[in-house]
């Protein structure tokens, strides 16, 4: 429960008051404290835990965090002496805390950070990539911030509802006091089966744009399950569907090369089209089926730059195309970037989205999380990838409203001409 500050000329004990102050401004200050020391003194352990990457704290940098800190500190310490001396106003704590650390995180032109609260916080579990999808038939991923509908699968709730691919999440049972993310929708539509949730949407005409039109849907929860890989085989070419990357992805894909090998495939289309990524180290297991040696992703930080090379364990040496979209994101973009730079694949497609950055989540000592960018990727050749995405190499564009699939028939045509007899 929030606490809040009454105070009332003639009836207050100035020292009671000032020190009622100074209690919640101090805890706001320790808010951003914490932010500020966050990014260097806690943040990259677990970071470079979950890249696989040995990276000890410098004092150097919990020096300059704590320099930072204190100046930030030292700003709302001279508000708080005013704030003491002076002030008849009242707050609260919490809405204090949320509003300095909102308005702070604002500051970073980061589309990703957040700040949790404490109530909303306990509600957040990590998402993992899975072939499972629990909730109301909707493949959730995130652009700018926030959650959209990536797929929708045929026959479940949300695909009768009328809900379609790039509708973003407005609202869930009515709380639209916040921007949700992908983590966060999910979680609050893993319900029981057969139970409902009411989830507000607004169509935009593209994922950059603003606006367009909301309705409101009451969807019935159920468990999915769709084939993370799937494959065919087209006139001599090993089409490969690639979903996202799953722990099992790359023995999935490995499977299907083989598969496609043994029916006669001489060249091979890998389709990343609306793959949100998953897990880094499965997207240079990928790599490594096709590439032999190699860079396959620059990883920089905050005091470190570390890449990530492939095990040289490869699963065939045809030609391969892969086919991108403006939904490709993340570890499918490096690994889009990687077979390029590495001159093993075409890409055939549409500009990615240009989501190469890692979030970290980190509780806060005094109750809920913050969420921040601490790594970015670059490409083998050195090239950004957050912010600008992977360009294809043969630009074309998905024909709307047509039944055929032009861009996988002209990946399907380049993954043949690019066989030697």
């Amino acid at each position: 429960m929030s606490m809040s500050v009454r105070h009332r000329k003639g009836h207050i004990d100035v020292k009671t008051r000032n020190a009622r102050i100074i209690k919640q401004l101090a805890l706001c200050m320790c808010a951003v404290a914490l932010f500020c020391a966050g990014f260097v003194v806690r943040g990259n352990h677990d970071l470079m835990s979950r890249l696989g990457i040995e990276e000890p704290e410098t004092k150097a940098a919990v020096q300059a965090a704590s320099a930072d800190s204190g100046e930030v500190a030292s700003r709302l310490n001279e508000v708080e002496g005013i704030l003491a001396k002076s002030s008849l106003d009242s707050y609260d704590t919490d809405a204090c805390t949320s509003a300095v650390l909102d308005s702070f995180l604002q500051s970073t032109n980061d589309t990703f950070t957040r700040y949790y609260s404490a109530g909303r916080y306990s509600t957040y579990v990590d998402v993992t990539a899975s072939e499972d999808y629990p909730g109301v038939g909707v493949f959730f991923s995130e652009y700018n911030g926030q959650a959209y509908a990536l797929d929708v699968f045929e026959g479940s709730s949300a695909s009768d509802a009328g809900v379609l691919p790039g509708d973003f999440v407005v609202a869930i049972d009515g709380d639209r006091s916040q921007e949700w993310t992908s983590t966060e929708v999910i979680n609050a539509v893993q319900r029981e089966a057969g139970s409902t949730v009411v989830i507000t949407w607004r169509r935009p005409t593209s994922l950059d744009a603003s606006g367009g039109d909301e309705f409101t849907t009451t969807l019935v929860c159920t468990d999915y399950t769709e084939p993370n890989v799937t494959a065919q085989l087209q006139n001599n070419v090993g089409y490969i569907k690639l979903r996202q990357f799953t722990q099992n992805a790359d023995s999935l894909v490995r499977q299907a090369i083989e598969e496609l090998s043994s029916q006669g495939a001489q060249s091979f289309v890998l389709d990343l089209r609306d793959n949100p990524g998953g897990y880094l180290n499965k997207a240079v297991d990928v790599a490594s089926l096709f590439v032999k040696s190699g860079v396959v992703v620059e990883i920089d930080t905050v005091d470190a730059q570390t890449t990530k090379q492939v095990s040289g364990n490869v699963a065939t040496d045809a030609p391969v195309v892969v086919l991108v979209n403006g939904n490709t994101a993340g570890s499918a973009e490096v690994l889009a970037a990687a077979l390029r730079d590495s001159n093993r694949a075409t890409l055939v497609g549409v500009n990615t989205m240009g989501r190469g950055s890692v979030q970290v989540t980190k509780p806060l000592s005094f109750g809920g999380a913050l969420r921040y960018t601490a790594a970015r990727y670059k490409s083998p050749s050195g090239y950004t990838i957050d912010g600008v995405g992977v360009s294809p190499d043969v630009v074309i564009s998905l024909r709307e409203g047509s039944s055929v699939d032009n861009q996988k028939e002209i990946a399907i045509e380049t993954a043949g001409s690019l066989v030697v007899d």
